[in-house]
């Protein structure tokens, strides 16, 4: 494929995993990620996005025996109908301060962690966040769940890859680089954009570290971006360049707030929505830089 100045792209790759609860059908899911990804980039670069091989890994039906289907999806993908870019806090710097849940959280969070004991993560996980108290609770899904972005990235072998990964996605998404450095299993370069992460969470923090042998950057990332909205219930919690160190080849984590500009068909918002995320400036800015970093590389 190619972009709108005819430089071919077809050794680069966008994997997209989804996140927490149930799902429309896989297709459906999938057409509406590709749909709200390049609505952003058309928005907010003003021109048309090229095409880029997409890759959706869906693994919702490993927890779900139904998808969500007409009336039952509540929250679909449609596109916008302002103009212009979506909103930034560059524009709104108060977006980008941490709230008092935030703050609050963060002090409870370095107290569980020292007493090993996880008592507000309980609440969250089993009551707000599910899918997450099932990843670790069972381990033919937590298994299965890896094997499908295990398998995208292997068909992906000879091609630089962007991992867009929403809420759980993003721990999905750590442990298989983690799990294949420790394997030996060969990946391709990757530069991971997490959205809506949960990574700061103490008890996933406590869980990933006993599995792993500590926290860090996977060494087969090129770059990490982080986007959060501090609105999000998901994202409270240290930023995520604290927790996780460099690789050994010194890339970091970095943390960018966004804001969430969803609305459902109702009007009223939902600041975790994936495709908020997929259409804010600073995940466009991310899949712009990844493209011309390979065409530079290519020249």
């Amino acid at each position: 494929m190619a972009d709108p100045g005819g430089r071919a792209l077809g050794r680069t790759t966008l994997i997209g995993i989804h996140g927490l609860a149930n799902k429309p059908p896989r297709d459906e899911k999938a057409a509406w990620w590709r749909a709200a990804i390049l609505e952003g980039l058309a928005r907010n670069r003003g021109a048309a996005p090229p095409e880029v091989p997409f890759t959706f890994v869906y693994w919702a039906d490993l927890r779900y025996p139904e998808p969500l289907a007409g009336g039952r999806n509540r929250e679909p993908y449609s596109p916008d109908p302002g103009t212009g870019p979506f909103p930034s806090p560059a524009d709104d710097p108060d977006q980008a301060a941490p709230t008092l849940t935030d703050r609050i959280y963060r002090g409870l969070s370095h107290l569980q962690e020292a007493t090993g004991l996880t008592p507000v993560d309980d609440l969250i996980l089993e009551h707000r966040l599910d899918d997450l108290w099932g990843y670790h609770a069972d381990a033919a899904f937590r298994a299965a769940a890896r094997a499908r972005l295990l398998e995208a990235l292997t068909e992906a072998a000879d091609r630089d890859v962007l991992i867009a990964a929403h809420s759980m996605g993003g721990l999905i998404a750590y442990d298989v680089l983690r799990a294949a450095e420790r394997d030996g299993t060969a990946l391709p370069r990757c530069t991971l954009v997490t959205l809506g992460s949960p990574l700061a969470l103490a008890e996933l923090k406590l869980t990933l570290a006993a599995e792993h042998g500590d926290l860090r950057v996977p060494e087969a990332v090129t770059a990490w971006t982080n986007l959060m909205d501090r609105q999000d219930i998901a994202t409270v919690g240290d930023d995520l360049a604290a927790i996780y160190p460099p690789n050994a080849a010194g890339v970091r984590v970095r943390d960018v707030p966004v804001i969430n500009a969803y609305r459902r068909p109702d009007g009223t918002e939902n600041r975790h929505k994936s495709y908020g995320y997929l259409r804010t400036p600073e995940f466009s800015e991310a899949v712009a830089a990844f493209l011309a970093a390979f065409l530079a590389a290519e020249a």
